[in-house]
């Protein structure tokens, strides 16, 4: 049996709440991220793990500052010099949109560190490569639209057709690497890529362009005994109850409050051919508490509000928001300083304020808003704005795209 830790979507540069730490000088979320992939580090080392396998995405772009690659290659050292072998994918945080530009682990590649290998392009590691490890490890970096428009299909292709031909090149890949294999041996892929059926959460909204979404078929395959994935942020198995497992271990931290929700954590495998096993590791991360708060005309309003805080022990630390909706006559009744002092214990507290417009009154009798779809909502709200038909239809028609993209559907 073989141990491997599975991680991905480290994003250790996501500065986008808190102060600086005084200790360090980083940004303190920068701190929180670094405390995850450290405790991801050490649990590989006092473990002892075979092999870790990060399925990309270090930073939020791949033009990170110096101090935060050096952050992160302090970790990837730790490994390094712990003789514990580490595959590397890039992600699409991690790369250019033009080809030739260098990604942001290009350093870790170019210096052949020990133990350390970088998959920039698709690529077949082998026993002898992974220091005799008796494993085979399928590598899939990401792939971007202009790479396939580039290298894989021709520039005309419909949409649509360029994942079909993408999934065609990617399974003949996969055949030649399985025709280069002692069939006795294991056999895990690693890729960063959207699997159709996956739970997308809020990464949406950090993500750039259109993802080349793959058939679940593509991962399924009872030939390999592990499946290592990365880019979806949520913990997942795609082929639960079914062989092999197909695992997104998810985020080392929350982005933002789109993952409230959400554990973070790796996992810990036991790799065995055609037996193969997996335990998600949770990892203590900073609390995020959101709250929302509806006025109406009447309300003792900082009574309520108060009510709806967190306590002073919950907010402790954690990143706090608190969203009032209000009628536009109440807005003068708010006291933004006294809920600010009542949470100044938070790291951070964001006070978000919805004044009420006229939206109500354009409602058709009997309709309620929670009948209505969100293109019938959007709708309203366009309306509300006075925006033209011809470009409310239009408007319409974008977010439907969206929204079903967002939740995996295809036209």
């Amino acid at each position: 049996m073989l141990k491997i830790l599975h991680f991905a979507d480290a994003h250790i540069d996501m500065a986008n709440y808190g102060q600086h730490d005084p200790e360090s000088g980083l940004p303190a979320r920068v701190v929180d991220f670094l405390k995850s992939l450290d405790s991801i580090v050490s649990a590989a080392i006092e473990e002892k793990a075979d092999l870790v396998v990060f399925c990309g995405d270090a930073y939020r772009d791949r033009s990170p500052a110096p101090t935060f690659q050096r952050e992160w290659d302090k970790r990837v050292l730790r490994l390094s010099k712990a003789g514990i072998q580490t595959v590397l994918l890039t992600g699409n945080h991690d790369i250019a949109p033009a080809a030739l530009r260098a990604h942001a682990m290009q350093e870790m590649e170019t210096l052949e560190i020990p133990y350390i290998h970088v998959a920039s392009k698709p690529r077949l590691f082998t026993p002898e490569q992974l220091g005799g490890l008796p494993l085979y490890l399928v590598a899939v970096p990401w792939i971007t639209r202009a790479r396939v428009i580039e290298g894989l299909v021709n520039s005309e292709a419909e949409d649509g057709q360029g994942e079909s031909m993408v999934t065609e090149q990617l399974q003949a890949f996969f055949e030649d690497c399985f025709r280069k294999m002692d069939p006795t041996l294991p056999v895990v892929l690693a890729a960063h890529a959207s699997i159709e059926g996956a739970e997308i959460g809020q990464e949406r909204m950090i993500t750039v362009g259109k993802d080349l979404m793959f058939a679940p078929g593509l991962v399924r395959d009872p030939r390999f005994d592990y499946v290592a994935l990365g880019h979806i942020h949520k913990f997942q198995d795609l082929n639960l109850k079914s062989y092999p497992p197909v695992v997104y271990p998810g985020s080392i931290e929350r982005v933002d409050f789109g993952e409230i929700h959400e554990e973070k954590g790796f996992v810990f495998v036991c790799l065995e051919k055609g037996k193969t096993r997996y335990e998600f590791r949770k990892l203590a991360t900073r609390p995020f508490i959101d709250r929302k708060v509806f006025l109406e005309t009447g309300d003792a309003v900082l009574d309520k509000l108060v009510r709806a805080l967190p306590s002073e022990k919950e907010a402790e630390n954690a990143i706090a928001r608190l969203s009032i909706y209000y009628p536009k006559e109440l807005e003068t009744q708010i006291d933004e300083a006294e809920l600010r002092r009542r949470m100044k214990g938070a790291f951070q507290f964001n006070l978000s304020k919805h004044a009420e417009n006229a939206l109500r009154t354009r409602l058709s009798e009997g309709q309620e808003t929670s009948l209505m779809s969100a293109e019938e909502l959007l709708d309203v709200y366009w309306q509300s704005s006075n925006t033209p038909g011809d470009e409310r239809e239009t408007l319409v028609l974008l977010a439907k795209k969206i929204i079903d993209e967002a939740n995996g559907l295809r036209g």
